[in-house]
């Protein structure tokens, strides 16, 4: 019987994207491929003022045609698209802020949330799988039946407020989401 060559799986721990780092450390993205000796990447494909869909228009507390910052950036790993991450950003937290700007932010969206005094204190996050649609089938290279996780994130401000939404659609296959909770 041949032997099988064990399957790399990819776990993740979303911790790491919800704290604030300095703006000369490397993304959480890249420090956490590199930790697996691995290369983290993204690639942004668009920023600026769109009106969202209308679940995060909801989830944002925006009105109904209320326009919001958004970025989409293709995440890679080992420059293989892994992930698409969609983040959206009420007015009232991003407007005229380097998020609208189709550049990279030193030290990622969260330092400069913070640095702009928005700091997170509760996070919701869902966890769906479905197949792919076209555009992302063919965005992560998927085959025709590879299904996609979908992890949707609602960051809350200490007032309760959202400052940020991010549908993350990525590739299920050898995939972990792993969540530690402290209960107090």
């Amino acid at each position: 019987m041949p032997e099988q060559t064990p399957r790399q799986t990819w776990e993740s721990d979303s911790a790491r994207y919800l704290t604030p780092r300095g703006r000369e450390k490397p993304d959480a993205w890249a420090e956490e491929a590199g930790e697996s000796k691995r290369r983290g990447g993204q690639r942004l494909l668009s920023a600026g003022t769109v009106v969202p869909p209308a679940d995060v228009a909801r989830a944002l507390g925006l009105e109904a045609g209320g326009q919001a910052v958004s970025r989409r950036r293709l995440i890679l790993l080992d420059d293989e698209p892994v992930e698409l991450a969609d983040s959206y950003y009420p007015p009232r937290v991003a407007a005229g802020t380097a998020l609208a700007e189709p550049r990279k932010v030193p030290g990622g969206a969260v330092t400069l949330l913070a640095e702009l005094g928005f700091l997170a204190t509760r996070v919701e996050e869902t966890v769906s799988a479905r197949l792919p649609t076209e555009e992302e089938r063919e965005a992560l290279r998927l085959g025709e039946h590879e299904p996609v996780l979908v992890l949707n994130r609602l960051i809350l401000d200490g007032d309760g407020l959202p400052m940020e939404f991010c549908a993350m659609t990525m590739t299920a296959k050898d995939r972990t989401l792993r969540y530690r909770m402290r209960l107090d």
